[in-house]
């Protein structure tokens, strides 16, 4: 009966000794290859340099640096120096060829001048110095970018630099700023002006023609 038991126990002991070791052999346990640093390369160049080490390559994200070179490695994952099993797959984030663009957001008439100015720069826009118009104290009223208005829905590159239109806060310090030709005023200003003419002509036209009558009936006397 003892006998029994040391075998069963001797059984447990094997079989527990042969998974851990199986376990260590199956899953390459204390077996690493170290990540290589990928700055500096391109994506084709740290392909080749992690195949030689039976490492993959994917990328997972794109950025954009203007002082470097399109498709050059921006970062990875794992870092440089970790240690990986043969075959695992390094991500990296590659610098795309364009700057993104983002959509302007719904700020035109909708937004002071400092709320604008703070969701456009978190957005990473430039902001000029803004350009005044008649209206309400730092509301804004439109944007520029470029010379050419730009409106919400709009994407723009985060590199083109923009210019907010907002109100001064007064209306009558400001009136000579504003545009007045195309309103209604000056058409019947206008019409005034083309009638007014003709009927002094027609008031005239009247006495040119009596006054001649009146002399040559004081010559015939």
């Amino acid at each position: 009966m003892l006998g029994n038991l040391l075998a069963m126990l001797v059984v447990i002991i094997l079989l527990c000794l042969g998974v851990w070791f199986g376990l260590d052999i199956y899953t390459h346990h204390g077996e690493g290859i170290e990540v290589p640093s990928l700055d500096n390369m391109t994506f084709d160049q740290a392909k080749v340099l992690l195949g030689e080490r039976n490492l993959e390559i994917q990328v997972s994200d794109s950025g954009y640096n203007k002082r470097l070179p399109a498709d050059i490695i921006l970062a990875q994952t794992p870092g440089a120096g970790m240690r990986v099993k043969s075959g695992h797959v390094v991500y990296v984030t590659v610098n795309s060829p364009s700057s993104p663009t983002v959509i302007i957001p719904d700020l035109i008439d909708n937004s002071s001048l400092r709320e604008a100015s703070a969701k456009l720069a978190a957005m990473g826009f430039h902001l000029l110095e803004p350009q005044r118009v008649p209206g309400e104290k730092d509301w804004v009223y439109g944007i520029i970018s470029r010379g050419r208005r730009v409106g919400t829905g709009d994407r723009i590159t985060t590199e083109a630099p923009l210019t907010l239109i907002v109100g001064t806060g007064g209306y009558e310090d400001d009136i000579d700023a504003v545009d007045y030709s195309d309103m209604g005023v000056n058409e019947e200003s206008a019409e005034s002006a083309t009638t007014a003419p003709e009927e002094f002509a027609e008031v005239g036209d009247p006495v040119q023609t009596e006054a001649p009558a009146a002399e040559s009936s004081d010559a015939a006397q």
